[in-house]
């Protein structure tokens, strides 16, 4: 294990160690195919096992020394090592998988920064375990995984413990395997519209998902609101986080996503606009 080194905690490093994990990592790799870009590869834990693979692999870490190591310990010609900051580097505008074991504390933003770029299939990522189960909808979706459950699949693999990783953190790991829908139900040029829909439900108050639709306005009257949920199967008193993929897309199209301009609602029932929101190591 000491060959894995120690991780920098100004970088939030946590090697990973534990072969069977590895391995485990790498089997769900196998299943994609397409060149591959890993966000931090720190000693190379998973670059190694993948450069065998025969794919391509773009290795963005943002520890110069780790990068420089890693380029000199790197034989195959497929393989570069790109010193940068994951969240700065420019994703290719082609098909692609993200593999990478993940600061626990940029997972928010590197999800986040993953959604929004267009073109990769697939994403093999090792996180924080119960941020892996909240963005899997395990018991209750989040908002985020909820705005883009049209787009993109989210599924949970197994549970690391934190013994697997060098040095030790204070929770466990958990991968999380996300896919993009081939043939999405609702076009991406819905998506602003849709996911302010989805932003207003989740926000709006109500004691329940009944009550919510009534109080954001999607439905023009009370017996439309309690059609629909009749329709879908869905009590009243049900939360947001609980309703799933299908019925979102269902209420969006149900409704044409009726809300004024598609202005999300406040948790006070206001109607309110959203806020407006290198160097290269080359391979030998």
């Amino acid at each position: 294990m000491s060959a894995y080194g120690h991780g920098r905690h100004e970088h939030g490093q946590n090697f990973l160690t534990d072969h069977k994990i590895i391995n485990s990592i790498i089997d769900l790799v196998k299943q994609t195919s397409g060149p591959i870009i890993e966000i931090g590869p720190g000693s190379g834990a998973l670059t190694h096992p993948m450069a065998h693979l025969g794919r391509a692999i773009t290795a963005v870490e943002v520890d110069a020394k780790l990068a420089a190591k890693l380029t000199q310990e790197t034989s195959s010609a497929t393989v570069e090592v790109v010193h940068d900051d994951f969240l700065n580097f420019r994703l290719p505008a082609t098909p692609c998988v993200i593999v990478g074991n993940i600061p626990f504390h940029l997972t928010t933003a590197i999800l986040r920064k993953l959604l929004h770029a267009p073109a990769w299939t697939d994403a093999v990522l090792l996180m924080q375990w119960e941020v892996a189960r909240r963005r899997a909808g395990v018991g209750a979706s989040t908002m985020m995984t909820a705005q883009w459950s049209p787009w993109f699949t989210f599924h949970l693999g197994s549970r690391v413990p934190r013994t697997a990783f060098r040095p030790q953190p204070n929770v466990d790991g958990g991968i999380l395997v996300i896919r993009r829908v081939d043939d999405p139900k609702i076009p991406i040029k819905q998506r602003k519209a849709f996911q302010a829909m989805v932003h207003t439900v989740f926000t709006a108050r109500g004691r329940g998902i009944g009550e919510i639709l009534r109080r954001a306005g999607m439905f023009s009257s009370r017996s439309e609101t309690q059609s629909w949920l009749r329709s879908r199967g869905i009590d009243p008193a049900t939360l947001p986080p609980r309703l799933c993929t299908s019925d979102w897309i269902d209420l969006f199209q149900v409704t044409g996503s009726s809300l004024p301009h598609h202005r999300p609602i406040s948790p006070s029932g206001s109607s309110q606009r959203p806020p407006q929101r290198k160097n290269r190591i080359r391979r030998r």
